[in-house]
This record gives structure tokens, sequence and C-alpha cells, in this order.
């Protein structure tokens, strides 16, 4: 019966025999857990030999012999030949040391420990190994199915230990536009890693459902001209949490350095020395776009793409861009600030018949895609009932039918008819969401 166990070998002799290819890899293992490393063989395989040069293993240049074992913690026996594999795997048991037999393929391991297939996630190391004979092959299956499972999240990783004051940590998290599978796997993880989350109004809030019951969220989220956590207050937050010891997850809307104010939480968490990482996520200038069927770019239509703060009004870039229908203008925290948006352009001489799309809660259920020339989007999106979240999007490529086959556009909206709907219907079942 094999039982699973961890060992400590940092700082600690291990001894390899054999200087071939699966010597090769086992010690660089080996290394990776801070082994020191002793090759014993005739002659060793060049990934082997650059160790050896770097001096980062010990090289014995002859057969391995018995005293080679005295002073290891473990043995490693590659040699290639069984006789002398299972002559290392005898010198090891009667000084009672553990010793790892590759074995090959036309025979079975013989030794008294076993490598298992590993994969970590975080500072959790998981191995597997087979109880009966030895089976990597069964045991790399389920040692993939298990960091499939780790990569994304699924798992409660946060550390049971006693939290040491300055040892914490911030982790800005891009959520993506809304929808809980466009959160990264980086993203999922981090969440599963942390003990307090700060999150905001938009984004994938639904994940939080799926997080431990007694995990600590704080909620600053902002709505459209209400702000009841300032930004000042939230860079407070996460700094001092931190500075308790903890892992603190900022979960965003889109990626935290697309208008989220992310590079102002880096700045604080910096000045106050705390560790900071930022894991970028889907911004919804290009999610919502996409998610609606439309392309920001393409070939024969328009090829570059600026994006704006609709709260801060044109710039003489975006203008430009429009005018000469030279880009796509995508304009984030829009909705109010539309009315003065279209006259502006009009004013400025934007081509009045130029094409906008508004796109409401990107990808969730309730996605919905309101369509009209620049002259006529403001009273089309009043009578629609447009609200925040959505996203703007001016140009050619905000056009109805664009990718409609064979070039025989069809338009959604029909300014001419009362008795067409302003807005584009559910998007399919097929329809990112």
């Amino acid at each position: 019966m094999t039982a699973l166990l961890g060992v400590e070998l940092a700082g600690r002799t291990v001894l390899v025999a054999g200087g071939g290819p699966v010597a090769a890899r086992r010690v660089h293992a080996l290394l990776a857990e801070g082994a020191h490393v002793r090759v014993v063989a005739p002659a060793v395989c060049e990934p082997i030999a650059d160790l050896v040069v770097a001096g980062a293993v010990r090289w014995v240049d002859r057969e391995v012999v018995p005293s080679d074992l005295d002073d290891a913690w473990l043995v490693h026996t590659a040699t290639g030949d069984r006789s002398t594999d299972q002559a290392v795997v005898a010198w090891a048991t009667a000084r009672r040391v553990f010793c790892v037999d590759a074995g090959g393929p036309r025979r079975p391991a013989r030794g008294t420990a076993r490598t298992p297939a590993t994969t970590r996630a975080g500072d959790v190391l998981v191995g597997v190994v087979s109880t009966g004979g030895a089976d990597p092959r069964r045991s790399v299956q389920v040692r993939d199915a298990l960091a499939t499972t780790l990569r994304e999240g699924r798992v409660d990783l946060r550390a049971r230990r006693q939290r040491t004051p300055g040892q914490g940590r911030v982790v800005l998290v891009g959520g993506g536009p809304g929808d809980v599978d466009l959160l990264t796997v980086a993203g999922r993880r981090a969440l599963a890693e942390a003990d307090v989350v700060v999150t905001d109004r938009l984004g994938p809030t639904a994940v939080l459902d799926e997080l431990p019951d007694d995990l600590e969220v704080v909620d600053v989220g902002k709505t459209p001209g209400h702000h009841p956590v300032p930004q000042a207050e939230i860079n407070r937050i996460l700094v001092e949490q931190a500075q308790r010891g903890r892992v603190v997850v900022r979960l965003k809307g889109g990626d935290p350095f697309v208008y989220g104010r992310g590079g102002e939480e880096v700045l604080a968490c910096r000045e106050a020395g705390v560790p900071v990482t930022v894991l970028p996520g889907v911004s919804s200038a290009f999610a919502a776009p996409a998610a609606a069927g439309i392309p920001l770019t393409h070939r024969g239509t328009v090829g570059a793409v600026h994006v704006m703060n609709g709260t801060d009004g044109w710039s003489a870039a975006a203008l430009t861009g429009l005018r000469d229908a030279s880009c796509t203008v995508v304009v984030l925290m829009g909705v109010g600030a539309l009315p003065g948006l279209a006259a502006h352009a009009l004013a400025d001489g934007v081509p009045p018949s130029t094409p906008v799309a508004v796109v409401e809660e990107a990808t969730l259920g309730g996605q919905r895609v309101t369509r009209a020339p620049l002259d006529g989007i403001v009273g089309v999106a009043a009578a629609a009932g447009v609200r925040a979240p959505a996203v703007i999007v001016l140009g050619a490529v905000a056009a109805p039918g664009l990718l409609e086959p064979d070039g025989h556009a069809q338009p959604v909206v029909d300014l001419a008819s009362p008795d067409t709907p302003a807005h584009d219907p559910a998007p399919p079942a097929t329809m990112v969401r």
C-alpha cells in the first residue's frame, strides 16, 4: 500500500544515479525544491552538464557505489540498466533511505518511493500517485483534471494561518464586462485565495455567490452621480486590509487600467509599501461591441479605434476620426452625456448619417442594442429608455447589417417606420453572454 507524504528537501542532499534525460528531468525538479543534488554517472547528458558548469549540481564521474548513499536523504536511480538500478534500490533499503526507481517502459519500478504527478496553485502543492502498481499515465490524467479545477479557482485556497501584520498584499482583478464566464482564470484563482474582496457595482458580481460564506466582501460600488465611497477611502481600505496581513482582491469591472482608477490604487499601495499586482481583464470597451456583433475594426471599413470617457467630452482626435471616417470611437460612461456629445459632434462637422450603436448590459441576459444615425440617436435612445451601464459605438462599423453575408445588409432599425422597434432583439443563444 502506498501512502502520500510531503518531504522537505531544501538544503538536503539527494543522490541521482544516472545521467540521461530521465535523470535530467528529475534533477531539475529537485533543484526547484532547493535540494543539494549530486549526480553519479560515468557520463551525463547536455542539460545536466549545463547545470554542472553553472555550479548548480555536483557530478561524480564514475559508476555509482554503495558509499554514495551514505549522506543522502533521498535517492533517485535512473541509470537505464536494470541490474544497477536494482542494486541502488537494495543499497538504499539497507540504509533505510527512500529510493525512487525510474524503472522503464519494459519493467516495473522497484523503488521504495514514487515521484507523484504534481501541480501547484499558489503555495499549495497537489500530488497524485496510484496506490497499487505504478501507473504514471493515470496519475498525470488525474493531476491535469485537478490542475484545471485549481486554475479556475473552484476551491477555497485561503491560507489557514495566523496573519502577520504587514505581510498582506493587494491584487487588482479586472473582472470583465459582467458575464462571470468572461472573468479570467487568473482572476478567478485570485478570488479563491482572497481573505477580503473589495468590489464594484459593475463587473461579474455574480461570482461573489460562488465564494465561501465567511469571506469578507466590502462593497464600494458607484452609480452615475452617486459615489458613496470616494476613491481616497477605497485606497485606504485596500492599504489597511493588506497591512493587517490579509490577501485583498480589488474586483473591478472591465480592466483596472481602462477608466478603472487602477493606477491610483496601485500608487496608493506602493506609497504605503504594500505589495500589489494587477491581473488584466476584458475591457467593456472591446467586449460590449463584440458581444453585440460590432467589429471595432473591419478590413475595408476602418482600421483604428479611439476609446474615450464620455464625461470628459470630445477630444480633437476623436472628432477628426469621425469626420473623415478614419476610426471607430467607443465612449464609456456616456449615456448621461449623450445629448451633449451628439450636439457637439454635429456642430463640429461630423456627418449626421454617422452610425451609432448603444449597447446596454453587455454580455448579460438583459443585453440590448439601440441603433440610429448620429442626428437621431438622442431621440431614439430616449424613446427606448436607454440606461447605464452602456457602451456607445460611433462609426461605420456600427451600421446595422455590416456583417451580413454578400454585402446585403438588412437594417435592424428602420427610422422611417414608426412600427419598427428602436433596438435590436435579444441576442441569440449563440451570442457571447
